[in-house]
């Protein structure tokens, strides 16, 4: 059917349905596990007595806005834990995690990070690289980290030593720009398990960006203290047009609103506008949003190995998060992935992605987003910087069937700049 849309060869088209058989089973587990959220999702909805009246936007300083107080129980709710802080200010994941590290930590307080090094954004914040103008180094808190084994797994032996005396420990779910696996649900239960028989005090802080509704519980439901996500990826639904939401325990989310906002008001202000009824819509369509983007990355690992390319993870590997690593080898096949990816976007199919420097990276970066909404990685798109191992990871694809074809346009590019040999 999409040859009559796309020019895709024949013998990539025989190469898709092979992989499409192959990903059958692993897409009916990914349909199971979206079935099981949607049930939790509309009970939370349910029982949190969501209304219309819910949609409504406030203005000024947003007193007493029920829409805002509601839409935070509901996401507690579905996270199984005591409050959440969820808003259309947070301009970004790293908003929000800078958030929640400067609403818990004090001066002389120890962070430590037990996942290796954290996602390029984050680094200016904790001041490890230069220009985190106001970051947490300049107001006296300590950063620690514990490598990762040489294999990419968690060090579960160092995390009792590594915890001692600190203030936060901080997991990082997702891979980032890295080819480690992410953190499983199971694993992190563990490495909790650590952490608490060691720093029983420690505050468990877990960026739970790209991980949301991939599985059937979230860290919170482990025993993690915080989470903290974006809206323009899982949680969004492809829906939000920004925001993002930080979730745990109702003291420290207090103290996190209190940064947000200021000291003494915390959640009581911040007026909604006319955000709320996409911020519970695409909350609500989250689960099987996600659900498309994994069965997009799913297929595109086992076309791609088909291709010849190290892929992680396997396309029937367990999966925690949305993210596909494929290693492209060279600048060219890297580029040409992201542009034929940027082909079968929805939104800028014209544009062609070229490496730039984006603020935040130490490198160039080259983006594929045709995006609804702009940098929504819930929607397809593909990224990478132009280093070694000229790995693309890809995220995304708020329906099966338009994913699908950005990965075959993909595929279509590497092999039109002759980059699949023998294929």
């Amino acid at each position: 059917m999409i040859e009559e849309f796309f020019p895709v060869s024949p013998s990539l088209l025989q190469a898709a349905k092979e992989a499409e058989k192959q990903c059958a089973p692993v897409f009916n587990r990914i349909d199971e596990n979206a079935e099981y959220n949607g049930y939790k999702m509309l009970s939370a909805f349910i029982e949190c007595g969501v209304s219309e009246s819910h949609f409504i936007g406030s203005t000024g300083y947003g007193y007493g806005d029920r829409g805002r107080e509601t839409l935070d129980r509901v996401l507690a709710t579905v996270f199984h834990c005591e409050d959440a802080l969820i808003r259309h200010n947070f301009v970004s994941g790293t908003h929000a995690l800078t958030t929640a590290l400067f609403g818990v930590l004090r001066p002389g307080d120890t962070l430590v990070c037990l996942s290796g090094t954290p996602y390029d954004t984050l680094l200016p914040v904790l001041g490890v690289v230069e220009g985190g103008h106001g970051c947490l180094k300049e107001f006296g808190v300590q950063y620690r980290q514990l490598d990762l084994l040489p294999d990419g797994t968690p060090d579960f032996n160092g995390i009792p030593q590594a915890v001692k005396g600190a203030k936060v420990a901080y997991l990082q779910r997702s891979r980032g720009y890295s080819l480690r696996e992410s953190l499983s649900m199971d694993t992190i239960a563990k490495m909790i398990s650590l952490i608490r028989s060691s720093n029983p005090d420690a505050i468990i802080m877990v960026d739970n960006c790209y991980g949301e509704f991939v599985e059937r519980q979230e860290p919170t439901h482990a025993g993690a203290d915080l989470i903290i996500g974006s809206l323009i990826k899982n949680p969004g639904g492809g829906i939000a047009k920004t925001g993002g939401y930080i979730a745990g325990r109702a003291d420290l989310i207090e103290l996190c609103a209190c940064r947000l906002t200021a000291p003494g008001v915390g959640k009581e202000v911040g007026c909604t506008l006319g955000e709320l009824r996409e911020m519970y819509l695409g909350l609500f369509h989250a689960p099987t949003v996600v659900a498309s983007a994994l069965k997009t990355a799913v297929f595109a690992s086992a076309l791609l190995a088909k291709m010849g390319f190290a892929v992680s993870p396997a396309f029937d590997a367990p999966r925690t998060d949305i993210i596909q690593a494929v290693r492209l080898n060279t600048p060219e096949g890297l580029t040409a992935f992201c542009q034929g990816i940027q082909k079968g976007a929805p939104i800028d199919a014209f544009v062609t992605p070229e490496p730039w420097d984006m603020p935040g990276y130490d490198s160039k970066v080259i983006m594929a987003a045709g995006a609804f909404t702009l940098g929504a990685s819930i929607e397809l798109s593909a990224d990478g910087p132009m280093r070694e191992p000229y790995a693309a990871w890809l995220q995304g694809g708020i329906t099966y069937p338009s994913g699908k074809a950005g990965i075959l346009l993909a595929a279509q590019s590497l092999m039109d700049k002759g980059l699949v040999p023998n294929f």
